[in-house]
Parts: C-alpha cells; structure tokens; sequence
C-alpha cells in the first residue's frame, strides 16, 4: 500500500514514518511533485486536516492522509489553536510563537493545556477522522533540545520533564500525534486484513 503523507514537516514525517507499518510505503509531497503550499485555510484543527486531504486526493489523486495539530491553552481560552503555527506571525518561527505564549501567560496561574492532532485519511473514496490528545501543562521557561513546535514549553500529565527533554519514541507513546497515528494504523490495518488492497 502507498499513502501520501500531506506534510512538508520533515520533523512530523519523522515521527509518523515510526510509527507506521513498513509494509506501508509512506510517500511525502516532495516524492508525488508537489511543491506548492497546500491550502490550511479552515478554522478548526479539523477542517484544516480535512482540507489538505482533500487537496492531495483531488489534484494528484493519490490516497492520502494529512494532519493539523494545535495547542489549546485553557487560560487564553484554548489559544493558539489552530493558529499554532503562525500564533506570532507568517514566519511560522517557533521561538516566536513560544514567546508570545509564555508573555501571554506570565501573570496566569493556570498554566494546563493539551495539544490535539487530527489525521484526516483518504482512501478508497471515503475520508475517515482520527484524533489524538495528551494532556498537560505549559512551563515558564524553555526546556531542553529536543523536539520541534511547541515542545520545549509543554510537559505531558505525569511528566517532570518537557517533549523536547524526552525520547522521539516516548513522545510517540505518550503524544498527541502518536496517539492519532495508532488510530490510523489500526484502521489500515483492518482494511488490509479484510480486503485485497494494494
């Protein structure tokens, strides 16, 4: 089976890539020669992830999936959210986005959170919606090396250390998208199980 992941994220390609079964060819938009910006013009994580789905399947007709992640902060009433990406400015800069967030939240005593993925899937004509969502709380300060987005600031429920100070593979065990990816690879697994797909 191929599929196409809808990302030009090489750090969301990385962490998918190991989580998917390797009897399942995982292509990028690089590898079907798309290279121009897949619209994220929704107003919701979902729509969003539906979208991009939607885009690849009907201007490269590939099987696809694509994801949108976003991290809902409850004292800035579920702020960045679907703007987490560019919550400080087209640049899409991490450091940016993650200075805007900890300014935004230096005189809040609430500091919990939770980042959510939904993965929407394209394939054989119907589009199915997978999401997954970790729990936590956002720190005061940077930690650690690790990691991309927002995860030098956010620690999981449970955890001392942030996603940027922890492995890729207790990320994917405990993490948002790892959580969504199970789901997908569930679902894959019981369509190639029950039918002759290829």
């Amino acid at each position: 089976m191929q599929l196409v992941f809808a990302t030009n994220n090489l750090n969301k390609l990385k962490e998918v890539q190991a989580l998917i079964p390797k009897h399942i060819e995982l292509l990028s938009l690089r590898d079907i020669g798309c290279f121009e910006d897949v619209p994220e013009t929704q107003t919701t994580i979902e729509g969003n992830a539906k979208q991009k789905a939607e885009y690849i399947k009907t201007h490269y007709d590939y099987d696809c999936f694509a994801d949108d992640t976003g991290l809902e902060v409850t004292a800035l009433n579920g702020e960045p959210g679907v703007y987490s990406a560019r919550y400080a400015g087209k640049q899409r800069d991490a450091d940016d986005n993650m200075n805007k967030l900890l300014e935004n939240l230096k005189d809040e005593t609430d500091r919990s959170a939770q980042f959510k993925t939904v993965i929407a899937i394209h394939l054989n004509g119907e589009l199915k919606i997978f999401t997954g969502i970790c729990k936590g709380e956002i720190t005061h300060e940077k930690q650690g090396e690790k990691g991309f987005g927002y995860d030098p600031i956010f620690k999981a429920k449970g955890y001392t250390k942030t996603f940027a100070e922890i492995s890729l593979d207790e990320k994917n065990t405990i993490g948002h998208r790892g959580k969504a990816v199970k789901l997908l690879v569930n679902y894959l697994s019981n369509i190639i199980s029950n039918t002759h797909y290829k």
